[in-house]
């Protein structure tokens, strides 16, 4: 083989790794989006810096996801007997350059430990019936 042809070996391996890596990444996030009850969300987990994703209704555990990953395991699960709303606001100054613009910045809390999700508004609304219309938690109580 000639010497002068591992460069261009070498860069049409690394192109064709960066197109299969984009389309997985498309694959996933199309998957994700279109299950029902999936809607986009950023998190931030005791004051740590914003991370965008996609969050995930399921029975009864919501499930988010890292946008710029591949796994098809969630980064986060919280059960939703567990899980507390306490409020919504808008972004601060320092948090619009972090999330997206028009959302809402809800304040939760798991199990002892707060944190927020930015979504939009109709997403804030699904989220806060879900949490409303949970199961029945024991005898005589209602969540």
């Amino acid at each position: 083989m000639d010497d002068s042809l591992i460069p261009f070996i070498a860069l049409a391996t690394a192109f064709t790794l960066l197109i299969i890596s984009l389309c997985l990444f498309g694959v996933r996030r199309f998957n994700l989006r279109r299950a029902l009850g999936t809607v986009d969300a950023s998190i931030c987990m005791a004051g740590n810096s914003w991370q965008m994703g996609v969050c995930r209704y399921q029975d009864n555990e919501l499930e988010w996801f890292r946008l710029m990953s591949l796994s098809v395991i969630p980064k986060h699960k919280f059960t939703r007997s567990s899980l507390e709303l306490l409020g919504r606001r808008q972004p601060t100054e320092d948090e619009l350059v972090r999330v997206q613009p028009g959302v809402v910045v809800v304040e939760l809390q798991y199990e002892g430990k707060k944190f927020m999700l930015a979504m939009n508004f109709d997403a804030y609304a699904g989220l806060s019936s879900w949490l409303e219309a949970g199961p029945v938690i024991g005898v005589g109580t209602w969540r």
